[in-house]
């Protein structure tokens, strides 16, 4: 038992019959980070939260929090709070006893209980809604609530499933940086299951990449990013070219290739212009190459448009050594 980590999981397995839905994952999360577990549909990410809540029992292994192995315990008596990705607010109780009701469910008294109450949705900046009912909030305040909710217990550990996959694009970055600042003053973990590989990457500590009910790859994302484990992670991560040769497979980053030849460049694949897409400051362009795959580079506006190709075009993209990556 190591205290260092909030969270451990020793091979931990889960089936579902004769299905694995999650095949012996070890994981330890360092004190006070925010984990993103991140992977496609039915790579094991949710069960794996599921199981860490106490929501899922464990068929293998253990888990721990804080250093004590809490496998066998109920959900209560985990140090851990759940956000569920419906928010799953009281729609007759009010901001002010939606936040605090699991202090009523513990005997507090009222006064105390509404007094803590108000202290949480301050934190997410709700105070001056705590008299409105769930159905009288956006989808974005709601989320608030059920966080302060959550958060209200002191958990060890705050889990959150998918909690902004609801948010139109503008809202999802604000509440992603304020998901952040929260965890960063609580200094507690949160652990964050979501499919989106932007997400995970502006807001995680440790990126867990999950596929098939196994961890693919865990780190810091800059170093997942830089240095994918396989052409799985390259391809979901995004933002890489996966390319055959001679030495095997190699990844190249997009951005770090260009149309044409460039001055010193070694390596170079040639096909057609298959799609341009102006994306603001940067301009991506993709290639269908010969063996039917395609290739993309992601060029600034002003490199792209100073000689600009259009669809159908034949072009070469090319790279240098040093942006190679080769691949397991």
């Amino acid at each position: 038992m190591d205290a260092r980590f909030d969270v451990e999981l020793v091979a931990v397995t889960k089936r579902f019959g004769s299905t694995t839905a999650v095949d012996a994952v070890s994981l330890r999360i360092p004190h006070a980070s925010y984990c993103c577990l991140l992977g496609p549909s039915g790579c094991g990410k949710t069960t794996t939260l599921r199981m860490i809540a106490g929501h899922e029992a464990v068929t293998e292994g253990d888990i721990l929090i804080g250093g004590q192995n809490v496998t066998g315990l109920p959900p209560i008596r985990r140090g851990t709070a759940m956000m569920f990705q419906s928010y799953a607010l009281f729609p007759h109780l009010n901001c002010l006893d939606n936040v605090a009701f699991s202090l009523k469910m513990r005997g507090i008294k009222k006064v105390e209980r509404h007094k803590k109450a108000r202290e949480f949705l301050a934190l997410v900046h709700m105070e001056q809604y705590a008299e409105r009912l769930p159905s009288q909030l956006s989808g974005g305040q709601q989320q608030r609530v059920a966080l302060a909710r959550a958060l209200i217990t002191r958990p060890r550990v705050l889990l959150l499933d998918e909690p902004l996959s609801a948010l139109d694009p503008f809202l999802r970055t604000k509440v992603r940086e304020e998901l952040k600042r929260l965890q960063r003053e609580l200094g507690i973990s949160f652990i964050h299951v979501t499919h989106s590989q932007d997400e995970a990457m502006a807001m995680a500590d440790v990126m867990v990449v999950m596929e098939d009910g196994v961890i693919r790859q865990s780190g810091p994302p800059r170093d997942v990013f830089e240095r994918p484990a396989s052409a799985f992670i390259a391809r979901f991560i995004g933002g890489h070219n996966v390319l055959p040769t001679d030495r095997g497979l190699i990844a190249v980053r997009a951005d770090r290739c260009r149309i044409g030849v460039a001055s010193g460049a070694a390596q170079f694949v040639s096909g057609r212009v298959a799609a341009v897409e102006y994306q603001g400051a940067m301009v991506r362009v993709a290639l269908a190459i010969d063996d039917g795959e395609e290739v993309s580079a992601v060029l600034p506006d002003n490199d792209y448009y100073a000689k600009p190709v259009e669809p159908g075009e034949a072009v070469t993209l090319t790279w240098f050594e040093r942006d190679v990556h080769m691949l397991a």
